[in-house]
């Protein structure tokens, strides 16, 4: 019965630790404990072993055969272990709050949409969904998860890419048959263009015409704080708006709004990604699957007939 009271794992991760940093002080840093207990707990395991595993010096410590023996030993063991709990937890349903942020027009055309499926999935995981076209700080705002649409910037976060859309300009067909369409790009003074009103945003507009690079400032009477603003002045016929596909793809197809200027339609393309905080290594399950969820369900490709 002796045997069941002894913590072979945790001794064997005492030694193992030691060995990795060469030498019981650091092992003893690393593990919160003292120079002393990590010497005392391996001397403990050779007297049970019957056989000398480290040979110490002052400066530094070396393997015995019989050491490298059990060092691999007992390294494949903590691996088994790592791999036996992992498995445990992964077997184990998400549960918990999720709080999303997300950009106003993903949210609204393709997060929403899919939560009916996420809960039947992860039916004891609760989606906490704020949207917002505003980029928060995702610690200050105890966020787990932003869908941030468009280049990232340089941060700690890690991104998964959910996708890509094309860009477009589009008006509604009683805007075009009030003013005509732009024939080409400068042709925008004469028009109506309906622009961001973010801080520091300036409005312009990029084509490219017979292989140059334009960037041409445009201008109206309207101005929004977020895509799906800009995308429902477009459908009442206020003006010209610039969006992404993935935005305005059910209203092509659906006829409620009409791409122009496509032949000079320079191709750039908006990116979207989830992005999260790394948590040490350690993400809970209800985050990872959701954003695994997200990266196999979103399709910014389909074209959704249904106005919102």
């Amino acid at each position: 019965m002796a045997r069941l009271e002894i913590n072979r794992s945790g001794e064997m991760e005492v030694f193992a630790r030691a060995v990795e940093l060469g030498g019981f002080s650091p092992a003893a840093r690393a593990l919160r404990m003292t120079p002393s207990a990590v010497s005392k707990l391996v001397s403990r395991m050779e007297a049970r072993l019957g056989a000398r595993l480290i040979n110490r010096s002052t400066r530094k410590l070396t393997l015995t055969a019989e050491g490298e023996l059990f060092h691999e030993r007992a390294l494949r063991v903590l691996a088994d272990l790592d791999e036996a709990e992992s498995a445990v937890a992964a077997s184990q349903a998400p549960r918990g709050r999720v709080r999303i942020n997300s950009s106003v027009p993903f949210g609204l055309h393709h997060l929403l949409p899919l939560v009916p499926r996420f809960s039947a999935l992860y039916p004891k995981v609760i989606l906490d969904i704020v949207l917002s076209d505003t980029v928060i700080d995702l610690m200050d705002a105890r966020t787990d998860l932003a869908i941030r649409v468009g280049p990232l910037r340089a941060s700690q976060l890690i991104a998964r890419k959910l996708g890509e859309s094309p860009m477009a300009v589009v008006a509604s067909p009683a805007y075009l048959a009030r003013h005509g369409a732009p024939e080409t790009p400068r042709d925008l003074a004469a028009h109506n263009c309906i622009g961001f009103n973010f801080t520091r945003h300036c409005d312009k507009w990029p084509f490219v015409d017979g292989g140059e690079r334009l960037s041409l400032p445009v201008h109206g009477d309207a101005t929004s704080g977020d895509g799906e603003t800009s995308r429902q002045l477009a459908l009442v016929g206020q003006g010209l708006a610039r969006l992404a596909h993935y935005h305005v793809g059910g209203d092509i197809a659906a006829g409620r709004l009409v791409p122009v200027l496509e032949t000079y339609n320079p191709g750039d393309v908006e990116e979207i990604h989830a992005v999260y905080v790394g948590h040490g290594g350690h993400l809970p399950s209800r985050v990872r699957a959701l954003i695994d969820f997200l990266v196999a369900e979103v399709d910014l490709h389909a074209a959704d007939a249904t106005a919102i």
